[in-house]
């Protein structure tokens, strides 16, 4: 994803044909899932120390009226509620603030120290999409421009509107707020940012990118300065 200009684009994101769309349709969808969508997640990671009930989940999943665009609720009926985001008991190393991400798990973690983090369910990379390692939070981004990169265009033409680039906004692939790697003062592509798509969550869909549904983004970014380390583990 270049961030010249502050424009981002999504080559660590993904496409797909959107559920119900014939092939060639294009929408935000498009842009973001690389096959198809599943909710069989592989098992918990991390011992939970409470989960959220259908009631919570749909208050904390609600509407957020106050935003530049104002977010909808969540459609929680279609997220695993063992990707309700949750405090839960985790061992690690890493000092409080750093971000962990389990794409094995489809989790990701926020420590918050004392063995404890927040853990979010999230997409990751596909087969042939996936990295490991670590990097920093070398930059943020507030409902982001997002540029598609030649190579989607070359694949999906219908893109090409997009060229110079697509606004921030609700249809805008990269969400409400987005965390942007780094790796020795490089951008890596590669992001965390916000998918309005509940069904993607606990699937490996994107390029390498990893998708937080928007409340939990928007809770993840309000908590993460920049040069925050970021640690990818194998999947």
């Amino acid at each position: 994803m270049s961030i010249d200009g502050g424009n981002a684009d999504a080559r660590g994101l993904g496409e797909f044909t959107p559920f119900g769309r014939p092939a060639g349709a294009f929408s935000r969808r498009s842009f973001l899932v690389g096959s198809a969508v599943s909710l069989g997640a592989l098992g918990l990671a991390g011992c939970a120390s409470g989960g959220m009930t259908l009631a919570e989940a749909q208050k904390v999943y609600g509407p957020v009226p106050d935003e530049k665009f104002p977010i909808p609720a969540v459609d929680v009926s279609k997220v695993n509620p063992k990707y309700y985001r949750r405090t839960v008991q985790y061992e690690t190393k890493e000092e409080p603030g750093t971000i962990i991400v389990d794409p094995s798990n489809y989790y990701v973690y926020r420590v918050d120290g004392e063995n404890s983090a927040t853990r979010y369910g999230a997409n990751v990379g596909r087969q042939g999409f996936l990295w490991s390692g670590d990097a920093y939070v070398g930059r943020k981004g507030e409902w982001a421009i997002w540029t598609p990169p030649k190579e989607m265009i070359q694949r999906q033409p219908e893109a090409a509107k997009y060229a110079g680039g697509m606004p921030g906004g609700l249809d805008n692939p990269l969400g409400a707020r987005t965390l942007y790697l780094y790796q020795n003062g490089t951008y890596t592509l590669y992001t965390i940012y916000a998918t309005s798509i509940p069904e993607t969550i606990g699937s490996g869909i994107t390029s390498g990118c990893v998708g937080l549904l928007s409340q939990d983004m928007i809770d993840l970014y309000d908590r993460t300065p920049v040069n925050t380390k970021v640690v990818v583990l194998p999947a």
